[in-house]
């Protein structure tokens, strides 16, 4: 597989004010470096707070990064890409819009005209197993049907990378195991580069070709760890002795992290924190 995307020494901070009212800045990013392959299903795993989200900001071009490198297929990330699809938590469907038109609503900026765009997201509806709600509104879905016309939506007008921030998240157990399954299937059909935010070690396994594990805040790749297991996979590979194992090596590379990443909730420790990043900081710029 060749490279699709490339972060080399990537930093992202934010103006903050102290305990005096002053300007200050917190690091979340520092360091960052990932590569990632064509077509793989890759998952970043880490403590709350270091920075996963906000490296996806920055790769979708919600938000622009402070030092560093980032590619995509050789090119500068520069706002947003029209190649990406991304998934939010919280759905981010039109109240006003049944699933067809939510579904269609990329197609329409893109100025697709109206009957080719009907026959896509009817297509896309089919693959997430919603054809007979193609005419309800959001308000009418349960929560994973809801996750399911996110994906849709995004995986129409055909992107290159899909970027998906938790998706599953706030869902119940059973149906976050089940769209796991139907996302996999649909990646397995489509071989699209998937770039996946989790907290959760089984899903990160299960879905993933390779697992990225973030350090606490200021985030960085601590370890990145393959998974060999075989494809496709059912449920029933979480039972196995090798999934038992590579369950067991994720929790002892990020069990430390988040430990800090709890240190780092107390003010005074996080107050050290800064105040130890800030020194280093205008350490390397006298030198």
């Amino acid at each position: 597989m060749t490279s699709k995307i490339s972060a080399v020494n990537v930093r992202k901070e934010f103006p903050v004010k102290n305990d005096l009212g002053k300007k200050d800045t917190i690091v979340v990013l520092n360091e960052f470096n990932l590569e990632i392959k064509d077509g793989e299903f890759i998952s970043i795993l880490g403590p709350s707070g270091c920075g996963k989200s906000t490296f996806l900001s920055i790769l979708g071009g919600l938000s622009s990064k402070t030092g560093g490198d980032l590619n995509v297929d050789g090119q500068p990330v520069n706002g947003i890409n029209k190649k990406h699809g991304v998934v939010f938590q919280g759905y981010a469907l039109f109240p006003w819009r049944t699933v067809i038109e939510n579904v269609e609503t990329g197609l329409d900026i893109r100025g697709v005209k109206k009957k080719q765009r009907k026959e896509i997201a009817l297509e896309y509806i089919n693959m997430v197993g919603l054809q007979a709600f193609a005419n309800r509104y959001p308000h009418e879905l349960s929560g994973g049907m809801k996750q399911r016309v996110a994906i849709a939506r995004s995986l129409a007008y055909d992107p290159d990378v899909l970027l998906m921030d938790e998706p599953f998240g706030a869902l119940d157990a059973q149906t976050r195991e089940i769209l796991q399954t139907e996302l996999m299937k649909i990646w397995e059909t489509s071989k699209k580069t998937i770039v996946f935010i989790t907290h959760s070690l089984d899903e990160a396994i299960y879905l993933s070709d390779r697992v990225a594990v973030m350090t606490a805040r200021p985030g960085k790749v601590k370890e990145i760890i393959d998974i060999p297991l075989a494809r496709p996979r059912s449920f029933d590979i979480r039972n196995s002795e090798e999934f038992i194992k590579l369950r067991q090596r994720a929790w002892s590379v990020l069990k430390d992290e988040v430990q800090q990443a709890q240190d780092q909730s107390n003010p005074k420790v996080a107050a050290q924190e800064v105040k130890k990043e800030k020194e280093k900081v205008l350490n390397e710029k006298a030198v």
